[in-house]
């Protein structure tokens, strides 16, 4: 086959979120021609912002670690890493509102040392835990990084369990490992895979120095996630369709996929299903998966996010985590989300000219079953006061603005067993791949787990295409 004709070979990718952009980044580069069908009006999927009065909001606060090699390639190849920098080191205050005499400042931190000594200092002088407790911590990790996350078997267990036959009390699951765990997997230790939960701390915590160093977006997800990566799209030749909403993925001879869309039937050589599992499973053609229930058995977790505009600066440090409290994590999102500020801040909050400067913050609240539909009065009685009990500024503040937003299918359930529900990226159906969060990618659903499925898909597909491949993260090395 000449060259040209193989650079003809057409790939369609279903769904515009990270998977999705990743997978049709990849393809392109690969050179094959590619279409991105979404049905949303945007792109980026579950990780967008939108307009509220003079704020740019995210959905919801993600962050991703230095661990995060597939999404940090992301960034670089939209151009937009120096958008979303990581810390110079692992740096998270911790920020207890039940202690006795107010909230008391703990702070997990890591050092150069190699690791498991890059924690030990941290630990050691970590207050909100007892010094017994801070030893069996030790052990327990010593324990965990014995623990193979690619042995199936783990995943038949529970992480509290794990946790409690190596002497976890529960006020240690409480200010450590759910301080993490519930962030990073949507799920407490007890409703959390032993699988999954090995390989969020053993990766995360237990194999580089700054493995668990922290990023997020200093400008709005939509930034990273819509503007730049069309404008990548575009410049690699991808035609992007919004507001087509797939509704047949059909195969149509040897080889060959039709894709329907409304007014539109576009064939293809290759079709990659960047959707949530459901849909994915609507559009899948019979046979192509030997258990296609799993999908739907494959359950879902929510995340709430409430969103609080006060009319001065009541938080001095870009973000903190509770405990004792209802709040898990909090970030002041104020430049991020484009609030205007008057010049210079002073002590009270005021700008130079005397106009108030106003902050954002958002908190971020996973596994958030008990909540998610809770009227937004009913979260305003209880969120505004467990501020002011952790942020002492925000006793005199005025509240400019609340409101919630909830993703009640934010990430799969990462509950025992999970794991053999995920299906695998190639389907038994030639030229039909599987992208997602909720693939088996070994990671749980984060905005890294999705960019890896996404370029595995593109991986199968490109090796079902005989067109050689060079790994993104190779070339990012």
């Amino acid at each position: 086959m000449s060259d040209d004709t193989d650079r003809r070979r057409h790939a369609v990718v279903v769904g515009g979120g990270l998977a999705g952009t990743a997978a049709a980044l990849k393809l392109a580069d690969s050179g094959l021609r590619v279409t991105l069908l979404e049905g949303r009006p945007r792109l980026g999927g579950l990780a967008f912002s939108f307009q509220r009065g003079e704020l740019t909001v995210d959905n919801g606060q993600h962050v991703y670690l230095r661990c995060c090699t597939a999404y940090r390639w992301f960034l670089d190849r939209v151009g937009g890493a120096a958008l979303a920098p990581l810390q110079d080191r692992l740096d998270v205050p911790v920020l207890d509102a039940a202690h006795p005499r107010g909230a008391r400042l703990g702070r997990l931190r890591r050092t150069a040392l190699p690791v498991p000594l890059h924690l030990a200092a941290s630990l050691a002088g970590y207050p909100h835990l007892s010094p017994a407790e801070r030893a069996s911590v030790a052990r327990a990790a010593l324990a965990l990084r014995k623990l193979d996350p690619a042995d199936p078997a783990l995943d038949a267990h529970d992480f509290a369990s794990w946790l409690a036959r190596h002497g976890q009390s529960p006020r240690t699951v409480e200010a450590l490992w759910d301080l993490v765990g519930v962030a990073t997997l949507n799920a407490t230790a007890a409703n959390a895979s032993l699988q999954l939960a090995a390989m969020v701390f053993r990766t995360g915590l237990l194999s580089e120095p700054g493995a668990a160093d922290i990023g997020w977006a200093r400008v709005p997800l939509g930034e990273l996630h819509d503007t730049l990566v069309r404008r990548e799209l575009a410049a690699a030749g991808v035609r992007v369709e919004t507001r087509a909403k797939v509704t047949a993925v059909l195969p149509d001879g040897p080889g060959r996929w039709s894709v329907d869309v409304p007014g539109e039937r576009i064939d293809a050589d290759t079709v990659i299903l960047a959707v949530p599992q459901r849909e994915a499973h609507g559009l899948l053609p019979d046979g192509a998966l030997d258990r296609p229930g799993d999908l739907l058995a494959l359950g879902t977790a929510p995340i709430l996010n409430v969103h609080v505009l006060y009319d001065r600066k009541v938080l001095r440090r870009p973000f903190f985590a509770a405990l004792g409290s209802p709040v898990q994590w909090v970030f002041d999102r104020t430049e991020a989300a484009g609030l205007s500020r008057g010049g210079p801040e002073g002590p009270s909050g005021e700008g130079g000219g005397g106009r108030r400067v106003g902050q954002y913050l958002a908190l971020s609240q996973s596994a958030a079953q008990d909540e998610i539909d809770s009227p937004v009065q009913e979260l305003r009685e209880r969120y505004l006061p467990e501020l002011e009990r952790l942020l002492p500024a925000a006793r005199g503040a005025a509240v400019r603005d609340f409101f919630v937003t909830r993703e009640r299918t934010a990430t799969f359930a990462p509950v025992p067993g999970a794991g053999r529900l995920r299906p695998g990226a190639v389907t038994r159906a030639p030229g039909l791949l599987l992208a997602g969060a909720w693939t088996a990618t070994g990671w749980p659903a984060t905005m890294e787990g999705a960019v890896r499925s996404g370029l595995t898909a593109a991986d199968a597909a490109l090796t079902a295409l005989g067109r050689p491949r060079v790994r993104p993260l190779e070339e990012a090395a």
